[in-house]
């Protein structure tokens, strides 16, 4: 069975990858920047997508582009970022009514596909620079975005896990950059960084809906103007080994306690093993029937919550949980044993099984909608290889208890994370 039929096809600098299915009354546009993950330009690369949001050469006044918005039929235009190991992705997404599903006929798709172009390409400028008022109220709410990271707790505490796990990797650095460091940018340096990423960048184009291949392809040729670049090296994310295990323990006035334990999989996603380490993960802490579930959170009564995940392009495994300040060691000493179990096959066919279907449903929801598509498709742009859903699904699905132990095997205990409330002991 085929899932998806994605066609690609070379446009300058940028991959256009076209999906047609008839499945959505939308067309789903998703424009991907990626580059390197560095200190120097993360901040800057964190901001300048939704600088380019509020205005463009056209309409530099942000009204005028809602208001343009509107005109097409509400089209909805949004920004985003997220590292895939040691490098940064910028999205941003458009989405437009399909023409087809229209009384009057409009060329949505074209003017959603000129629409997207402008935003990226040609954003309102000020003497040669970002317009600087645009640049203080973007940077101001970047300032929020970050210091809403240490307001939530389940995810600073998962932040300071990376940070202290990876320390002097490129990976410890957070996906919104630096708060100290937003303050000094200026509009030039901003647009310096903005120039840099549309020269050298990663870019891929995803459109997604029941559209005409060929339209699409001569409105990227018209629009999407970009000088070729050579594809980046995918270098191997190296970590920093360290020959034992740390525990880091930080106190803040917190009622619940925050658990997170981080492993190195010595697996990432472009590896034979990968697979094997999904249904190990699935296993472990990934889901509702995992070891981590029933025996941490449901039998011993020991978290509020109590789960694990896998960073594919970095190879980690990450295991989070809520917990009573007073059970530490208990929580510690529990999720050691359910790895232990993983590592020793200490879990049945049906098991596995089981949680082989409960990856193939996730996998088929994601795909199910637009954006899900264009994410699931962009893992093997960004890890630079081709991997048909039917494949992956396949792979799944022939992995063995002998691949799960195996796998379990090459995964060793990184750094143990402990946030506790000031009144609490350890």
């Amino acid at each position: 069975m085929t899932y998806v039929n994605e066609m690609k096809s070379k446009h300058g600098g940028i991959t256009a990858h076209i999906v047609k299915t008839e499945k959505f009354k939308t067309v789903s546009l998703t424009f991907k920047m990626l580059a390197p993950l560095t200190k120097e330009l993360v901040t800057k690369r964190a901001l300048f997508p939704h600088v380019l949001l509020r205005g463009t050469e056209s309409r530099p006044k942000t009204a005028d582009l809602r208001s343009y918005f509107d005109e097409l039929y509400g089209t909805s235009v949004s920004a985003d970022l997220t590292k895939k190991g040691e490098r940064h992705v910028i999205t941003f997404r458009l989405e437009i009514p399909n023409e087809k599903y229209l009384k009057d006929r409009t060329p949505l798709l074209e003017k959603g596909l000129q629409l997207l172009s402008e935003l990226v390409f040609s954003p309102a400028l000020e003497n040669g620079a970002f317009l600087p008022l645009y640049v203080t109220q973007e940077k101001r709410t970047l300032k929020q975005r970050i210091q809403a990271v240490y307001d939530d707790k389940m995810r600073y505490s998962n932040l300071r896990l990376v940070q202290e796990m990876c320390k002097s990797e490129p990976y410890a650095l957070h996906v919104n950059g630096e708060f100290d460091d937003v303050e000094h940018i200026t509009p030039e340096d901003l647009y310096e960084a903005y120039q840099k990423a549309i020269r050298e960048d990663q870019l891929d184009l995803y459109v997604i809906g029941d559209v005409d291949t060929d339209q699409v392809k001569t409105a990227v040729d018209t629009y999407f103007k970009t000088d070729e670049r050579a594809q980046q090296p995918l270098e191997r994310s190296m970590a920093n080994e360290q020959p034992d295990p740390k525990e880091v323990i930080d106190e803040e006035d917190v009622k619940q306690g925050k658990l997170n334990i981080g492993f190195r999989t010595n697996t990432t996603y472009t590896d034979p093993d990968y697979p094997a380490l999904q249904v190990f993960n699935g296993l472990f802490g990934g889901f509702s029937h995992s070891k981590l579930f029933m025996n941490v959170r449901e039998k011993a009564s020991l978290a509020y919550y109590a789960a694990s995940r896998v960073e594919s392009f970095k190879g980690l495994l990450m295991v989070m949980s809520g917990i009573e300040v007073k059970n530490y060691k208990q929580a510690v000493t529990i999720i050691e044993e359910q790895f232990q179990a993983m590592q020793n096959g200490d879990f049945s066919e049906d098991d596995i099984a089981q949680t082989k279907a409960v990856i193939k449903n996730q996998v088929l929801e994601t795909i199910d909608t637009a954006y899900g598509l264009a994410e699931f498709l962009y893992q093997q742009a960004s890890a630079q290889v081709e991997i048909p859903i039917e494949t992956f699904l396949d792979n799944i699905e022939k992995v063995t208890k002998e691949d799960i132990v195996n796998v379990g095997k090459n995964i060793k205990l990184d750094t143990t994370y402990f946030l506790k409330g000031t009144g609490g002991a350890s």
